[in-house]
Formats: C-alpha cells, sequence, structure tokens
C-alpha cells in the first residue's frame, strides 16, 4: 500500500523514538534475569525469521506469557511483529487486547497511531490518538500513589513528560496532519474538534478549531460553523482567521453589523503588531500579512454597503483589490462586492469593469458576475446588495 505523503516524515521520526521512555507511562512490567520469561524473550530478539519468530512469541504467549503480568508483554511482542510485516489489522487486534489490560499504555497509543497511519486508516487514526491524548491527560492528573509524597510525585511526573515530549509532538503530528487528510468537510471538521479536546495544550489546537471551523462553513452547518468559531475566539481573542471568518459571514449575511465592522478592524490593527510564524519567509510573511488585511477590508466594505455608505464601501474594496488578488476566489468577492456599491453610486461603467474583473478569474463568483454584465447591457441594472 502506498502511503501518503503527509506521513512520510513522521514514520521517520517514529522509528527514532525509544521504546523505554515511552513506556514510562502505563503498567511497568519487571522481567527477572535468568527466568523463564528473560529466555524465552532473548530467544524471540535474536530470531531474525519472521516465521520463526512468530512460532516463537505463540509459544511464549500460551506458555510463561500467561503468567501475572505477562500478557502485557505477549501482546506487546504480537503488536511489534505485525507493525514490522505491515499487518495492520492484526496489530490493531493485539494493540487493543493490549489496551484491554492496561488502557494508560503510551506505548501501545504510539504503536496504534503509527498502525492507522500507515495504513490510511483516518478514523482509526483519531481514535488512537484521543487514546494517546487521554492517557496524556489522566496521567497528568493523576495523584500521587500511596506512600508517595505529592512534591515528589509531581516531579517525577513532570521528569516523565519531559523525557516524552518530543514523542507527543510526534503523535500530535501524525493525528492532525491524517485527520486533515479527511476529505469530507463535515467530517474533517469532526475530526479536528475530536483532536484539539485530546491534545488541549498542543500548539496545533487553535489551528485545528480554526480549519474545522471552515470545514463547517464548507459543509453548509451554520451552527457548529458558529459555535466552533466563536469558542475560539473566545480562547484566542485575536485569532485572525475566525475574525475574518465571522466578519464575513455577518457582513454577507447583514446580521450584526456592528460586530462584523469591530471584527474586520480588529484585524488590521493585530496585524501591524502580529510576529512573523516560524518558518515563514519575509516575503511570504508579508504576503500573508497583506492578504489578510485585504480580506479585512473586503469584509469592511461588504458591511458599508449594508449601512448604505457606499462611498466608504468603494474606499475599502478598491484597496483590498491589489491585496486579494492572488486569491481568485477572494479577488473575485471583493470586485463582485466593488460592482455593488458602483451601481449603487450610479457608476455604471465603474461597476461594469468591477464585474467584468469578478467574471475573470475561475470562482464562484463568475457565473454570478457574468449575470450582472448581462444585466448592465440591457436597458437597466437591478440594484441589490451582494449575496
Amino acid at each position: 500500500m502506498q502511503r501518503t505523503k503527509w506521513f512520510a516524515l513522521a514514520v521517520i521520526l517514529l522509528g527514532s523514538w525509544n521504546i523505554a521512555t515511552a513506556q514510562q507511562i502505563g503498567k511497568y512490567v519487571p522481567i527477572q534475569a535468568g527466568s523463564d520469561v528473560d529466555h524465552a524473550l532473548n530467544e524471540i530478539n535474536a530470531t531474525a525469521d519472521p516465521a520463526q519468530k512468530l512460532a516463537l512469541i505463540e509459544k511464549f504467549a500460551e506458555g510463561p506469557g500467561k503468567e501475572g503480568n505477562y500478557p502485557l508483554v505477549a501482546n506487546g511482542l504480537f503488536v511489534d511483529y505485525y507493525l514490522s510485516q505491515k499487518n495492520y489489522d492484526k496489530a490493531f487486534e493485539y494493540g487493543d487486547k493490549l489496551f484491554a489490560l492496561d488502557p494508560d499504555s503510551f506505548q501501545n497509543a504510539i504503536n496504534m497511531v503509527r498502525a492507522a497511519a500507515e495504513k490510511g486508516d483516518v478514523d482509526k487514526l483519531s481514535s488512537y490518538g484521543e487514546k494517546a491524548g487521554g492517557i496524556i491527560q489522566r496521567f497528568k492528573a493523576a495523584p500521587a500513589p500511596e506512600g508517595t509524597a505529592a512534591a515528589a510525585w509531581e516531579e517525577q511526573k513532570a521528569r516523565t513528560l519531559e523525557a516524552n515530549k518530543d514523542t507527543l509532538v510526534y503523535v500530535q503530528q501524525l493525528v492532525f496532519s491524517g485527520v486533515y487528510q479527511a476529505k469530507e468537510p463535515s467530517k474533517r471538521a469532526a475530526l479536528l474538534l475530536k483532536f484539539a479536546q485530546a491534545f488541549p495544550d498542543s500548539p496545533l489546537a487553535n489551528q485545528a478549531l480554526g480549519v474545522a471551523a471552515t470545514a463547517y462553513q464548507q459543509a453548509q452547518n451554520t451552527a457548529k460553523m458558529l459555535e466552533v468559531a466563536n469558542g475560539l475566539l473566545a480562547k484566542d481573542a485575536n485569532n485572525v482567521g475566525m475574525l475574518l471568518l465571522l466578519s464575513d459571514y455577518y457582513g454577507d449575511k447583514g446580521e450584526q453589523l456592528d460586530k462584523a465592522e469591530g471584527y474586520a478592524k480588529r484585524v488590521i490593527s493585530a496585524l501591524e503588531s502580529a510576529a512573523k510564524p516560524e518558518g515563514l519567509t519575509d516575503e511570504q510573511w508579508a504576503q500573508q500579512k497583506g492578504l489578510q488585511k485585504g480580506l479585512a477590508l473586503s469584509s469592511l466594505g461588504q458591511v458599508n454597503i449594508e449601512k448604505k455608505d457606499n462611498v466608504q464601501a468603494v474606499e475599502n474594496l478598491k484597496a483590498a483589490a491589489p491585496l486579494v488578488k492572488p486569491d481568485n476566489g477572494s479577488y473575485a468577492q471583493n470586485q463582485y462586492r466593488l460592482g455593488f456599491a458602483l451601481l449603487n453610486l450610479k457608476k455604471n461603467a465603474e461597476a461594469k469593469e468591477a464585474f467584468t474583473q469578478a467574471a475573470s478569474v475561475n470562482s464562484p463568483y463568475k457565473g454570478l458576475a457574468q449575470e450582472k454584465l448581462k444585466g448592465l447591457a440591457g436597458p437597466a441594472a437591478a440594484k441589490r446588495k451582494p449575496s
């Protein structure tokens, strides 16, 4: 099976993880040196032939691996074996058995996330990602074991979490990248919401919520879009993406216009002091800020139209045009709005030019603009707000 591109880097990183470190979260099964279990494990590890290795694992599982906590070890061996053979369904089978014995095995969560990612199973990737996030959240909240001082326990937890920090980041990246690829917008949104809930402290959590809100908008699920977008703004009041999304939405609907105007103006203000994100060149950052400012100006122009201030609308929409031009959809939307503002000012020639520009690029506004141009070619042009 061909692996998707988003998975390639994560596999390399996962392959370099220290398994012993990850097993610090979950049950620890000590192996006595020289015991039957120790001899059996040494024999399994020394065997390179896959068929022979599987036979030895099965022998162990039916023998010493049946006693005490050793089924944890046996199931872990099966998981590792089937992962190495890329038999993902069998890896899931034994991973689920291991979770039944130890729901807090972080190493098992890592292996299951990896298996789901390699197979390209987005549903399982999300489900096992939730398990990984839950394990970490429970570990953080766990009280000190009996006989352990609270301060010493908190220090031990901090060391364990620090040791697993990079591993957790890679799991988060792997799950986020995978669920982001879900093709159906509603499903993508739901999976991203689950990601944000599973990893609330992740730097990717707010990004996941932002993408989820946009996906709900694409799915025309307005209620969920507003719920997620407003929830994210409650956490991050200057989240540019959500400010733009809501400003544009309210402006187009002709609702809560003062809020829409305030959000758009907040974007422009926030961009003035925004720090360049890591990984962007100065040129890329300038382009991104320019587009975002243009989108804010376009939203302001739409609000101006709704408030019957067409002179101000034309000023804002003309200022937005060169900034949003690199994005066809945003440019067409802006010029379509500009055409209406100009029509309202009885500047039909300029309006025709704006609609021509809106129709010149492929976007949802192409057909709408062409219809307006047909109307302008007739005896009179209809005047109504953009829809």
